[in-house]
């Protein structure tokens, strides 16, 4: 990858929505150069999709979240990849991770209530043939997500000068 597309992944990251005027003046390089770069970008599946980041606490629709550690047994000539693609094909399934440690998939998943939710867990998720075991944490408040503090409530420590 070039120095203009690590940049412009830096800048893209916190923020999406910068023109590509901005851009350009921000990398040093011209609009053509970045909208070209961009395009390579997406191309290649780099940059698969522009998303704002959301406090769903501040609207009014329901909402509920869980992380879900899940024990599994790999497929043969597939390894992990097979049992994580069933799981992924779910619509209440919003991210997978292949982990290190006592358990081998994180599964983020999201649904209205939390009956549906737990229904997802009971009736799709646990009884797949590959799945040995899973543990369900509900997510109760988020305070940061993706580098976005939700509410920061700390003071300005700084003094106050006066003359």
């Amino acid at each position: 990858m070039t120095k203009l597309e690590n940049d412009l992944l830096d800048i893209l990251r916190e923020d999406c929505r910068i023109p590509l005027e901005k851009l350009a003046v921000m990398t040093g390089a011209s609009m053509a150069e970045v909208a070209d770069a961009i395009e390579q970008l997406e191309k290649n599946k780099i940059i698969l999709r522009y998303a704002p980041v959301i406090n769903w606490d501040k609207t009014d629709r329901d909402r509920v979240e869980a992380m879900i550690e899940v024990k599994v047994l790999p497929q043969r000539e597939q390894g992990f990849d097979a049992v994580a693609a069933r799981i992924y094909a779910f619509d209440e399934v919003r991210s997978v991770y292949l982990m290190s440690g006592s358990y081998d998939l994180l599964v983020l998943v999201q649904a209205r209530t939390l009956k549906e939710l737990a229904l997802f867990v009971s009736e799709k998720l646990s009884v797949l043939d590959t799945v040995t075991g899973t543990a369900t944490a509900f997510v109760l408040k988020r305070y940061k997500e993706d580098g976005v503090v939700f509410e920061d409530t700390r003071e300005d420590g700084r003094l106050v000068i006066t003359l």
